[in-house]
């Protein structure tokens, strides 16, 4: 693969942020649309995104900008990284600025509201239909500021065309960033945005001191609701136990760096949705899914007791105490009874 090949990174978030010094240190020529001027103009200037990703320096390779004829001009690939509740519109404005029949990977978790769609399905919405070979997504336990200090990472890239999930798996490898392909884009998807509510939950139930059985429970339970709308969509029951179900669904749950996690300890120790979110810089992204992965059971009749939990929570405004009693006393079942084969 030529050194000189250009990446255009669609989103300026830490995990866009540190894709692009991940693809710039592989030498690739990165160009970067972010949505607000004063990032483009630190990054440029100083070689940080301070508003993002503090304290991590950036490659001279990389620059940004806030104008799509800009970013796009030249790029061999795109790569979005834009949060699910803009991404239709990003998509929309980037399509009349992409310089040809390029590949393109998203690295977004999420479902969007109103449409139930994930993020590749958005894309073939608003791409032309010479462009569907060439997406893939990419998805994975994978915390940004880890990433960025070159700490080891396992990542799933999944295609419905194999060769562009190859492509894309040469173009993100390296030693310390370790790429597997997967010719299941649904379920890789579902398991990225779906995790984050789960990372809610046991973050509430840490925050309320409920204990690390609980939190066991949770995250198992939790995995089993995942299979379960996954494979109502036509996913690949398999793809849940790999590294953008399990894998993902366990970083997410404990780590430290989880931004859903740390929303649910606040909640749990009692803090307010609003004073929570007010105070981010960075988008949660299982606050924002919890109402469109409540729609999507409600549409596909699929028995989801932690997501309707949440929902309540998040949404309804349901006394915590009186939401966990729910989530956690429903009928007992035989325990692979409405699990997937």
């Amino acid at each position: 693969m030529e050194s000189t090949q250009s990446i255009t990174v669609v989103g300026g978030g830490s995990w866009g942020t540190a894709l692009a010094l991940h693809l710039a240190r592989k030498e690739f020529s990165v160009s970067m649309w972010v949505y607000e001027e004063e990032v483009a103009e630190d990054i440029n200037a100083r070689h940080e995104n301070a508003q993002f990703l503090k304290g991590v320096p950036l490659t001279r390779n990389i620059s940004a900008t806030t104008r799509f004829e800009t970013a796009l001009s030249g790029a061999d690939y795109v790569v979005m990284v834009v949060p699910s509740h803009f991404y239709r519109r990003v998509a929309t404005a980037m399509v009349p600025h992409l310089p040809g029949q390029i590949p393109i990977i998203s690295a977004a978790k999420g479902i969007e509201e109103d449409t139930l769609k994930l993020m590749t399905q958005i894309l073939e919405e608003c791409l032309p239909d010479t462009y569907h070979r060439g997406i893939a997504c990419l998805s994975g336990p994978s915390f940004a500021r880890e990433v960025a200090a070159e700490k080891f990472t396992a990542v799933t890239v999944a295609a419905k065309d194999a060769e562009t999930a190859k492509t894309f798996q040469k173009i993100f490898y390296t030693p310390t960033f370790r790429v597997y392909t997967h010719h299941d884009p649904i379920g890789v998807q579902l398991g990225g945005a779906l995790k984050n509510i789960m990372a809610i939950a046991v973050g509430i139930a840490d925050g309320m001191e409920m204990g690390t059985n609980a939190r066991a429970a949770l995250i198992t339970r939790g995995l089993a609701e995942i299979s379960r709308i996954g494979v109502k969509m036509g996913a690949d029951p398999a793809t849940f136990l790999g590294l953008s179900g399990m894998g993902d669904l366990v970083l997410t749950c404990t780590g430290d760096l989880s931004r859903n996690r740390n929303v649910g300890l606040k909640l749990g120790r009692g803090m307010k949705l609003s004073e929570i979110v007010r105070d981010m810089k960075m988008v949660a992204e299982g606050v924002v899914n919890t109402k469109s992965a409540y729609q999507l059971t409600q549409k596909l009749g699929v028995r989801a007791p932690i997501i309707s939990g949440m929902y309540s929570i998040l949404y309804e405004d349901t006394p915590l105490q009186n939401a966990v009693k729910t989530i956690l006393s429903t009928e007992p079942k035989n325990e692979f009874e409405s699990f997937p084969p």
